[in-house]
């Protein structure tokens, strides 16, 4: 019947044409499909009434196994549900959302505009994995929420109330930092303000500080009073006592500056002053030119505002809160009686550990006449220190007899290099 042919390389394949008997087995194979096919159906469709209440009875199980499924599906679900709520508001809680109760009654509306919560223009932060930016504000502020909605009861966009006094009763309970306003500070005209050098021993003028809350009303009043051991007259620029301080030892207990700063072997350019007093360290220290904040709070003195006029930096801000400054950035921090917390030691340990945070390696710890009530709290405080490994450059023990027998530590101390 012919052929055809196909050249492949070096060959030839051959195609036959199809035989009268390979059509018939084709055709034979194509009924046995179609016959199988047809008995198939036949069987599903005429199966016996046994066979059909093994059919419903198997669905039945099915459609129960199913139902048994979806519960447990809903159930996990559920649980899901309830795990991400947890998470949600774990997270809320550690970052302060929910600070300060807003439900009680009273409480003012500037409170409650300030604390909302507002989303993030582009949703959940992927480094943070927070969804909400939320006010910064003290967790004890609910502890005081009396006093924190007084605080913040003002007209928005007017005048502020003088109330400074109530913001640092707020800070000494641990309300701390302390929301934001919306009104103008009461503004006190700041007359007879010289530049530097002068400013830094010229009286300050009465009339440029605020003495409302205070007892005294000027600053021969407060020259009268002992407000702290550091501070006897401190107010007094033209006092030769004052004029003195940290260039002319009174006792042994006494370092002058420009020793301190030699031990230092160079490189003092910033310090931090914990309980400064009206400022006279960060004066001596600006006279050769390094850079000293002085921290402080207002207590029975306008601290601040002093400390302000005479061109030095005064940082208000309570010793329980953490200090704003990043790690290893001061040559210098330097703290006398000040620095007692006055509580528990794990509570004055808290402190040294952010004095030394902030002190960078080979930098100097200045303790100045720092009192212990006696030989025990010495002996503590002794202990600490060397926790830290710092070494010993001065270190000079007193006893004040005209104080019952107080005992008074001075020293100078390096921060060692850890790694």
């Amino acid at each position: 019947m012919g052929s055809v042919s196909l050249k492949i390389g070096d060959g030839t394949a051959r195609f036959r044409r199809a035989t009268l008997c390979s059509s018939a087995v084709n055709i034979l194979m194509l009924f046995s499909v179609l016959t199988t096919n047809l008995f198939a159906l036949y069987a599903f469709t005429s199966s016996s009434p046994k066979d059909q209440q093994h059919q419903h009875l198997l669905h039945h199980n099915t459609q129960k196994n199913m139902s048994l499924i979806s519960e447990q599906v809903s159930l996990i679900l559920r649980e899901i549900d309830s795990s991400q709520k947890k998470l949600a508001q774990m997270e809320k809680d550690l970052l302060g959302y929910g600070s300060v109760d807003l439900s009680r009654p009273n409480t003012a509306t500037e409170l409650k505009t300030f604390l909302q919560h507002h989303a993030l223009p582009l949703g959940k932060d992927s480094r943070t994995g927070i969804t909400e930016m939320v006010a910064s504000v003290g967790h004890l502020c609910d502890k005081s929420a009396e006093l924190l909605s007084q605080f913040m009861n003002y007209k928005a966009s007017g005048p502020c109330p003088d109330d400074w006094s109530l913001a640092q009763r707020l800070i000494l309970r641990g309300c701390e930092p302390l929301p934001r306003r919306r009104c103008f500070a009461k503004t006190v005209p700041k007359v007879g303000l010289t530049s530097l050098p002068l400013s830094l021993w010229k009286n300050v003028s009465a009339k440029s500080v605020t003495w409302s809350g205070l007892g005294c009303k000027n600053f021969e009043c407060l020259n009268s009073k002992k407000s702290s051991r550091e501070c006897v007259g401190c107010f007094d620029l033209g006092n030769v006592a004052e004029k003195q301080r940290f260039v002319k030892a009174r006792s042994k207990n006494d370092f002058v500056i420009d020793d301190v700063l030699a031990l230092g072997g160079g490189g003092m350019r910033v310090g931090f002053d914990i309980g400064g007093g009206s400022g006279t360290f960060a004066a001596r220290m600006a006279e050769r030119n390094v850079t000293v904040i002085t921290n402080t709070l207002n207590i029975d003195a306008p601290y601040s505002e002093f400390i302000a006029a005479r061109g030095l930096f005064p940082l208000f801000l309570s010793l329980d809160h953490r200090f704003p400054f990043y790690d290893n950035v001061f040559d210098l921090v330097h703290a006398a009686s000040g620095l007692d917390v006055g509580a528990k030691q794990e509570k004055f340990e808290f402190l040294m550990f952010d004095i030394d945070r902030i002190l960078r390696p080979g930098g100097l710890f200045w303790l100045d006449n720092f009192q212990c009530a006696d030989e025990e709290k010495k002996r503590d405080l002794t202990r600490l220190i060397e926790r830290f490994g710092y070494k010993k450059l001065k270190w000079v023990v007193g006893v004040d007899s005209s104080t019952s027998g107080s005992i008074y530590l001075s020293a100078v101390l390096q921060k060692p290099v850890r790694v």
